[in-house]
């Protein structure tokens, strides 16, 4: 079986050096800032960020939308309610004074019919 050779320090500084040079040779490989090819895809990447703004608010103004149509309709319903309410209390009320009407012939036949008994 070999044994294991441990690198040495001068190996170690080659190894180092060819990363670093390998790291350089990649980012010099880029493209510059005015190849077309560049200025294409930030020009694709501003039109993406321009329409997802603009579904943004489109989906904005839905909500406020949405919203208001749903204050009208619970505005239309607390009309609605209000309206009902105020017709059973009236129809209470009617209902009241045809009780206390009815009520009070009642006491006045019996009043009368004390009287006529006397």
């Amino acid at each position: 079986m070999r044994s294991f050779k441990e690198k040495g320090f001068n190996e170690r500084l080659q190894a180092a050096a060819k990363a670093k040079e390998a790291t350089l040779q990649k980012f010099a490989g880029r493209p510059a800032e005015d190849d077309p090819a560049v200025v294409a895809r930030k020009a694709a990447r501003l039109d993406a960020a321009n329409a997802r703004e603009a579904r943004a608010a489109e989906r904005a103004a839905k909500k406020v939308e949405e919203k208001a149509r749903l204050a009208q309709l619970a505005e239309e319903e607390a009309a609605r309610l209000a309206a009902e309410a105020e017709l059973a209390a009236t129809m209470a009320a009617e209902r009241k004074a045809t009780l206390e009407k009815e009520q009070k012939a009642a006491r006045d036949a019996r009043y009368a019919a004390r009287k006529a008994q006397k």
